[in-house]
């Protein structure tokens, strides 16, 4: 395997296939060319295999070893990846593999995400279905495309030829947690009217930067700032000077990422840069004290310009306002489970041009908590005369009291581990929820891998924990 950068790593077949994927561009709304893979592979080892027009595919395995008459197993995972870089990052994601490397520890990228979720669940899936000689009952395999962005694969697929109805998901991040129950969601848009016209005058760049970022649901409680949000506030603060003509505002690249870094550039007549400056420094000294960001960045700086087609004071003021108006973060926590979420909402993007659009993703396990954040967030927009829209809703994944699934998979961890694992609810948005609606019964645990720091450019994937989850995962089905 010359030339190969993860030869040599265990389980050889899983990284084998995992480094294909990498290889394949597979952000978001741009999963054709893996789809297309998936079904050659498919052919190739003569299996059968549903492709539908949005390209998710369903991949059909026989039973080994005696095992072909036992009830099917289903396995999931999403092909899709957030797509995230470093700044001076040349390589384009939307055409361009990813360039993948270890440190013999840890499986990562440079300077980009690795997308490890979910295409460590394709490569298990894949690596299985190609071992003829691994025991498992019949296996039948969901990929779903678009899960990064609303659950769109799962809401669009059809399952009604599938038999099983145990499903074992290989979407988590932590290794020895088992996720029996996920919070339900929606992806939301705030979109105002604005005014723009020529403004001359001394510009000014803001930029809030050095955050660290992360995944909306899995590390919205763990103290990080929204650079958004952030951004916001410098804002006001100078706005609190005098009027501002805001030209340019960009911070956040998806609704389900904390946004680590938001760029505005604005007409400040009358403000000496250096009154602004005092400003961020007092900001980026509270962001660093009364949040887990040791390397926020706040600064201002001239900008080689006299202004432009800029919005109008009002505008800009309608702007700013929404953007400290609107609620963020943790809303409100479970009362029967300790230390989850059960309620909570991520700024995600915020993009000013024709209109300022502000791009939010709401999670809740509780439904009625979920709306009423909902009406929240329409009621702000109206009261700025902006538009709300709301979609990509999908529902929470209940937990199931009764589940041989997770009583199986528990023995059988405790037997290889010698430990207890632990079984927890989460967040974050699993595809379990839609897929237990179509699949009426379902018995559902989602495990996985040692991850660190997904959706970001630090993504990391432990080597030695993606061994044990696979030993792990055979056992479960031999025993299964």
């Amino acid at each position: 395997m010359e030339g190969r950068k993860l030869a040599g790593l265990e389980p050889a077949a899983v990284f084998g296939y995992f480094e294909d994927i990498c290889a394949i561009p597979h952000g978001s709304h741009n999963e054709k060319q893996i789809s297309d893979y998936l079904v050659e592979f498919a052919k190739k080892n003569d299996l059968k295999y549903i492709q539908d027009e949005v390209n998710n595919v369903i991949l059909f395995g026989e039973g080994t070893c005696g095992m072909e008459d036992h009830a099917p197993v289903i396995l999931q995972g999403h092909m899709d990846m957030v797509c995230d870089k470093d700044a001076g990052v040349t390589l384009d994601m939307a055409v361009d593999g990813l360039d993948v490397t270890h440190d013999d520890t840890c499986v990562f990228a440079r300077g980009t995400t690795l997308g490890g979720d979910d295409g460590i669940a394709v490569a298990y899936a894949l690596a299985l279905l190609a071992d003829k000689t691994i025991p498992h009952p019949p296996l039948e395999v969901i990929l779903t495309v678009d899960e990064e962005v609303g659950l769109l694969g799962a809401t669009a697929i059809d399952l009604s030829m599938l038999k099983g109805r145990t499903m074992i998901n290989l979407d988590s991040e932590e290794e020895g947690i088992f996720t029996v129950s996920c919070a339900g969601g929606a992806h939301t848009v705030i979109s105002l009217p604005v005014d723009r016209k020529p403004v001359y005058g001394p510009c000014i760049r803001l930029n809030v930067s050095g955050l660290r970022g992360g995944h909306s649901g899995a590390e919205i409680h763990k103290n990080r700032a929204n650079a958004n949000k952030v951004m916001g506030e410098f804002m006001s603060r100078i706005q609190n000077l005098m009027p501002l003509c805001l030209t340019s505002l960009s911070g956040g690249s998806k609704d389900n990422v904390i946004p680590n870094a938001c760029q505005a550039t604005l007409v400040a007549m009358g403000i000496q840069l250096e009154r602004i400056n005092a400003i961020a420094e007092a900001l980026q000294a509270e962001i660093r004290e009364q949040y887990d960001e040791p390397e926020a960045v706040i600064q201002a700086f001239d900008v080689d310009a006299l202004g432009g087609n800029s919005l109008s004071t009002e505008s800009t003021a309608k702007v700013i306002g929404l953007m400290c108006a609107v609620p963020n973060g943790v809303q409100a926590w479970s009362k029967d489970i300790d230390g989850l979420v059960q309620t909570s909402l991520n700024l995600g993007i915020v993009k000013l041009g024709d209109r300022f659009n502000a791009t939010f993703s709401v999670r809740s396990s509780v439904n009625a908590e979920k709306e009423e954040v909902l009406e929240q967030l329409k009621t702000i927009a109206g009261f700025y005369n902006g538009s709300f829209t709301c979609n990509g809703e999908y529902p929470a994944w209940e937990f199931k009291k009764d589940s041989p699934l997770r009583d199986t998979m528990v023995e059988v961890y405790k037997e290889m581990f010698d430990k207890e694992p632990q079984v927890l609810a989460i967040h974050a948005g699993l595809e379990c929820g839609i897929l237990s609606e179509k699949l009426p019964g379902l018995d559902c645990v989602s495990i996985g891998p040692q991850m660190h720091d997904i959706h970001t450019s630090r993504e990391k994937l432990e080597i030695v924990s993606t061994k044990r989850t696979w030993d792990f995962l055979l056992a479960v089905l031999k025993a299964l």
